[in-house]
């Protein structure tokens, strides 16, 4: 964790999705979201799409960070051009009492896409060089979506569950938390070589709420995952990325968390949180990842350059001495990309991100 390497490395939240005329393509022919994602042909050629367009550093599963609690009964399903629904909600005793950690079993169509993926990578370079990764929603993202029953503006049936009955609020966030390392650890074990937890409504909540109903969860989801593939000392460590919408407010404390990566969305300062938690070099620290806004997309080729620029200068002189460690830093959105977005803007972005780092490690154009 933390070497050095010839480019500031790229790949983009929602990189396999909409955007994209092929993803388009598959999901017509599969009939529905849901449909693409419980589907391995499907799932693994989605995956690899955005690959075959740009020059891209790593893969990221297709899936939804809500499979977790449609495999709880919840009953998820997506209507064209809207979000994630659920047939059933979370929001009071009784509800509560019947969540448990569900059969990994239920999930099976995402670990047999995971091995799909990584066999296809592998075949694709005979190396496997480009790494795949593997995510999930955090436990308190999982539960907004499983009180509100769908996406919200004001958050307001699962706050007044938060409020109202904490004691609910946190035995939902606690099985939460365990099927989500559950879930990891199976994407592990069928071929991820990163994990990521998207803690996407982190910021949605008050200071020490924060704390109590967010942060302490994905520590306790942290505290659980598999370190290797094969649970050696001396086995290839699986590094772990905790990526918090609005979470920059809480960056301190977050740099004591059990991962390796900790992604910022746009509003973050990158040369701030380096000195905060990057780590002096031989020192521990974290890598940072992001923090480009997705807007910049819809930008002319120029601006987004220009804009590629600002933030891989803000993280300042990358970490260059490949004989041990030092901060660095990985180059993504501050949030997932648009569906609107213009497929050839983010070959400008992949292409100036890999031209201007290099750059700035040689001062060569």
């Amino acid at each position: 964790m933390r070497q050095a390497s010839d480019h500031t490395p790229v790949w983009l939240m929602r990189q396999a999705g909409r955007y994209l005329p092929e993803y388009r393509d598959i999901r017509a022919k599969a009939g529905s979201f849901m449909g693409l994602a419980t589907n391995r042909d499907y799932a693994t050629e989605v995956t690899l799409q955005p690959l075959a367009r740009y020059k891209l550093d790593a893969a990221i599963l297709f899936s939804d960070i809500l499979t977790i609690p449609d495999a709880m009964g919840l009953g998820l399903s997506f209507a064209l051009g809207e979000g994630p629904k659920f047939a059933h909600n979370v929001r009071d005793e009784a509800a509560v009492a019947k969540l448990a950690v569900p059969d990994m079993d239920k999930l099976r169509y995402v670990f047999d896409a995971v091995t799909s993926i990584r066999k296809a990578l592998t075949q694709a370079d005979g190396r496997g060089s480009v790494p795949l990764i593997g995510f999930s929603g955090s436990p308190w993202t999982l539960a907004c979506y499983m009180a509100e029953g769908a996406g919200s503006d004001d958050y307001r049936h699962v706050k007044t569950l938060m409020y109202s009955r904490p004691d609910l609020m946190h035995r939902m966030l606690a099985v939460n938390a365990d099927a989500v390392a559950l879930y990891l650890n199976t994407q592990i074990e069928a071929g991820a070589q990163a994990v990521m937890i998207f803690d996407s409504w982190g910021g949605v909540l008050a200071d020490g709420a924060f704390r109590e109903f967010s942060l302490a969860y994905t520590k306790r989801v942290l505290a659980q995952l598999k370190r290797t593939h094969n649970g050696k000392e001396d086995g290839i460590v699986i590094p772990r990325i905790v990526f918090t919408k609005g979470g920059a407010l809480w960056l301190d404390e977050m740099g004591g968390l059990d991962c390796d990566v900790l992604g910022l969305d746009w509003t973050a300062n990158l040369a701030k949180a380096r000195a905060m938690v990057g780590g002096a070099v031989g020192g521990a620290g974290k890598a940072l990842q992001g923090n480009i806004d997705p807007n910049v997309l819809f930008a002319t080729p120029a601006v987004i350059q220009a804009e590629v620029a600002k933030v891989l200068n803000s993280f300042g002189q990358p970490h260059t001495d490949k004989t041990t460690t030092g901060a660095t830093h990985i180059f993504n959105l501050g949030h997932g990309i648009s569906q609107f977005t213009p497929p050839e803007n983010v070959a400008v972005l992949v292409d100036t991100v890999h031209a201007y780092s290099k750059q700035q490690r040689t001062g060569h154009n």
